[in-house]
């Protein structure tokens, strides 16, 4: 620890918190923002979302009792500053890191993190569920959901405040609001959040209310329901849609300033004496307190390593080396849009994760960013394919699991063509087993009419996107690949369309057959390309299809060879491989077939070297499983040929007798 840090160094519980007089709080405020730059501008995470939540951190901490009292962080992202004061200063430096913390909330982590919340949205459903449990079981407990604006446009967040409201629990819902998740928020509630941010009239009034709670608070329960009732009635009557909460029977407070910490110490205190659904309006800065994050928030989510001084981000890849593929899919989708005016972009607010913030700034009128709402998202395609336009729907990996109802009853059932592109695939590194893309190669590819393919590099990803909107494809189709680079620097050829179900050899061999989909084929090739100086020659083919699979170079495979090792970057449970080992059954042949994927289990985070290290399916895991495999048919040759030889000596033997 620093030095400079002199009152952070004496806080690692909130009860050390609660220690602190108010104005050394926000003193502490001012020290654990900069603690959380240090720290990130060394080891990258998320810097913006916390260093706007610093305040809000400090003043439940120090309200409220945790971790008897619940406090859920929604999305997860902006929970650094919670963690620091909760035990975990002196183990910040391995945020993130394999083998260190996490950089969400993670119950089996500490006692202090009520709820996982890797993903958004989540936090109301699951604090009334904890808040329900404590008034069935007789407990004073306070249940508190801090809910970014951005959070509060998936549905499940209206769901939860739709359930809440008709229940009695004791649940204060803050809603912070930044009017940013990753990008800038959209839809109309952004909308209505500015309405009632911006009204002078309500917020005169508004100020006046809180200081009469302030004032009567003592005259008991009846008093402060009347002012909170007071409250409703005048704002139904200033805004015109200041209904929104109330109407769904929570009482509503704010809109308060989120950096101001006495004041919010203040609001929480009191709100915690009263009964009942609430919520908090909270406005915040994204980025707070540090210039460059604040002037650049989308830059600033995750920056990667920067230098604080001067807000210059430390680039990871070096100039000349291959692009990101989600780089090489945002430039496609232009260069296709040009070519066809019938193709739209549909992201759930990854617009600039996903690269199609490009295609937006060209073309606007064919791009939409729907909030983080991923059901919303492919049914919005769905409606979208039923009128003749072919929308790419980009969601990350982990992301699209949440809309698995839509694709396969909006999309597969009708047949639409609507194209999948699922961005982070596979193992995705320091974000975690929230954000790993471990599932779709399974649920993709059981479902009738989907189309699942997977591209190598970048060349063959542009021409899968193409091939996506050509006239042959009148299905829905999915193109799944990794976050990070791929192998080409010069990548931009121009297009070729596959053959639907169609695979190709890379390197042909003996003796054993290597089965890859997807990116990790690279992997093969050095793998084989090793080998080969060992005198051993594998047969190395990229199925590029697992739905259809290509049946035609599998008969080929499988009269050829008795050892099959297979590759993919997907759960071995119900993935590629096992679709190989399904082919084999179904067509009656026998071999040693041998998969190489995730194991089933959640794997952690880590950098993606270092995880696709521990699945085994790097370039070192490769090379020893062929060997193994060709080893063991190498022992069968030798104990066939001594067999032969014991079998003639044995011949010669009774012949002379």
């Amino acid at each position: 620890m620093a030095t400079e840090y002199r009152l952070l160094n004496r806080v690692s519980f909130p009860s050390d918190l609660k220690k602190l007089s108010r104005e050394d709080l926000l003193i502490l405020a001012e020290e654990l923002r900069q603690f959380i730059i240090d720290s990130v501008s060394k080891n990258p995470g998320h810097l913006g979302a916390n260093l706007g939540v610093v305040e809000l951190t400090i003043a439940l901490h120090y309200v409220f009792d945790t971790p008897y009292d619940k406090i859920i962080w929604d999305v997860g992202h902006q929970a650094y500053g919670h963690k620091i004061l909760t035990g975990r200063r002196d183990r910040f430096y391995t945020n993130r890191k394999y083998g260190g913390i996490s950089g969400f909330p993670k119950m089996s982590e500490s006692e202090y993190d009520a709820f996982g919340t890797g993903h958004s949205s989540t936090s109301i459903s699951a604090a009334l569920g904890m808040a329900v449990a404590a008034n069935k079981k007789g407990e004073n407990r306070q249940v508190v959901a801090v809910i970014g604006d951005g959070a509060l446009t998936a549905g499940l967040a209206f769901e939860g405040l739709n359930n809440a409201g008709i229940q009695k629990s004791n649940l204060l819902v803050i809603l912070n609001d930044n009017n940013m998740s990753i990008d800038p928020n959209v839809g109309t509630l952004k909308e209505y959040l500015l309405d009632i941010t911006t009204s002078r009239t309500y917020n005169r009034i508004k100020d006046e209310i809180w200081n009469m709670l302030g004032k009567i608070g003592k005259l008991g329960p009846n008093a402060r329901s009347f002012v909170a009732q007071l409250d409703a009635g005048l704002k139904s009557t200033i805004l015109d849609r200041s209904n929104l909460f109330e109407g769904l029977n929570f009482r509503y407070f704010g809109p308060i300033d989120g950096h101001d910490l006495l004041h919010l110490i203040d609001v929480l205190d009191d709100l915690k004496k009263l009964p009942g659904p609430k919520l908090l309006h909270c406005r915040t800065i994204k980025g707070k307190g540090y210039k460059y994050a604040e002037e650049n928030q989308t830059k600033f989510h995750s920056p990667g390593k920067f230098n604080k001084e001067t807000g210059e981000i430390i680039e990871a890849s070096l100039p000349g080396s291959p692009p990101q593929y989600s780089k090489v899919f945002g430039e496609t989708m232009i260069e296709l849009a040009k070519l066809n005016n019938k193709i739209c972009g549909i992201t759930p607010a990854m617009s600039s994760g996903c690269a199609l913030d490009l295609m937006m700034k060209e073309f606007p009128d064919r791009t939409f960013d729907v909030g983080i709402a991923e059901q919303h998202a492919v049914t919005f395609s769905a409606g979208l394919a039923t009128q003749g336009f072919i929308p790419y729907c980009n969601i990350y990996s982990s992301f699209l699991q949440r809309a698995y109802d839509q694709i396969i009853h909006d999309v597969a059932i009708q047949n639409l063509h609507v194209v999948f592109c699922i961005d982070r695939s596979g193992l995705v590194g320091t974000d975690g087993p929230t954000h790993h893309g471990f599932f779709d190669i399974s649920f993709m590819r059981n479902i009738p009419n989907m189309i699942v393919c997977a591209p190598m590099d970048e060349i063959e990803l542009r021409n899968m996107l193409y091939t996506a909107q050509t006239s042959r494809i009148n299905s829905p189709i999915s193109i799944r690949y990794p976050r990070g680079s791929g192998i080409n620097t010069d990548w931009k050829k121009p297009f070729e369309e596959i053959e639907i179900g169609k695979a190709r050899m890379i390197t042909d061999g003996e003796d054993i057959a290597v089965l890859s989909f997807g990116h990790p084929g690279n992997f093969v090739v050095k793998a084989v390309e090793i080998l080969r100086k060992e005198n051993i020659y594998p047969a190395h083919y990229d199925m590029r299809f697992v739905s259809p699979l290509d049946t035609e170079t599998l008969h080929h495979v499988f009269k050829k060879f008795r050892k099959i090792l297979t590759v993919e970057d997907g759960m071995l449970k119900g993935g590629f491989g096992s679709a190989i080992i399904e082919f084999m059954s179904d067509n009656g042949y026998h071999a040693e077939v041998r998969r190489l994927g995730i194991p089933n289990y959640f794997v952690e985070h880590g950098t993606q070297e270092e995880l696709i290290a521990e699945c085994g399916f790097d370039t070192d895991g490769i090379i020893r499983n062929i060997r193994e495999l060709v080893s063991t048919i190498n022992n069968s040759k030798e104990m066939n040929f001594v067999e032969k030889i014991r079998n003639v000596t044995i011949r010669r033997k009774k012949k002379i007798s």
